[in-house]
């Protein structure tokens, strides 16, 4: 789940401490969780299930725990995921992750900039103008089949950028590498 160091060096930048752990105990006793991560779907969740970390962070994030999932971290909170075949995630939210279609005119993977539009005024958005740019890298994207979608992106079509539900926020985008806007998102999400 790799761009963790670059998410701690992000949150460093805007003067706050971050403990990278993969201790239940440590879960359990932190204000705020955020779950970074870079890689594959079914190779995260049997990192989660090996460290024996799928019940502390299911209870952080049932127990109102302010909860930030980024990009892959998006993606496992759902019930289920098509990456290199099925695979069931957190279950957090309801619906699935998909890959785009390769037949799309874009490139598959979505990599670079790419303007987000904002869908619902949350406290995680203030001060960040609609449709200013963010980073991404994926191949997959989630499908909500709740109504949590806070943000959109136009890529291969228009899909869910970012979800909110309750105390957890998820982007699908990389903020700690989304320079301005990226920054006061995170910022937004331990201040708000």
């Amino acid at each position: 789940m790799g761009n963790i160091k670059n998410v701690k060096n992000a949150f460093n930048y805007l003067g706050y401490s971050v403990k990278i752990t993969g201790d239940f105990k440590d879960i359990k006793d932190a204000t705020h969780l955020i779950l970074p991560g870079v890689g594959g779907f079914k190779d995260a969740m049997a990192t989660l299930k090996k460290k024996g970390l799928v019940n502390p962070v299911k209870d952080a994030a049932s127990e109102g725990k302010k909860f930030l999932g980024i990009c892959l971290g998006m993606q496992l909170l759902f019930e289920t995921s098509e990456e290199f075949g099925y695979s069931e995630g957190l279950g957090i939210f309801k619906g699935k992750v998909v890959k785009f279609d390769e037949n799309a005119v874009n490139l598959i993977p979505h990599i670079g900039w790419n303007d987000v539009e904002i869908l619902k005024p949350l406290n995680e958005f203030k001060g960040i103008k609609d449709k200013s740019f963010f980073y991404f890298l994926h191949s997959y994207y989630c499908v909500p089949e709740e109504d949590i979608t806070a943000a959109v992106c136009d890529y291969c079509g228009k899909f869910c950028a970012c979800v909110k539900k309750d105390n957890i926020f998820a982007c699908q985008f990389h903020p700690e590498k989304s320079h301005t806007a990226g920054l006061a998102l995170l910022k937004n999400f331990i201040n708000n």
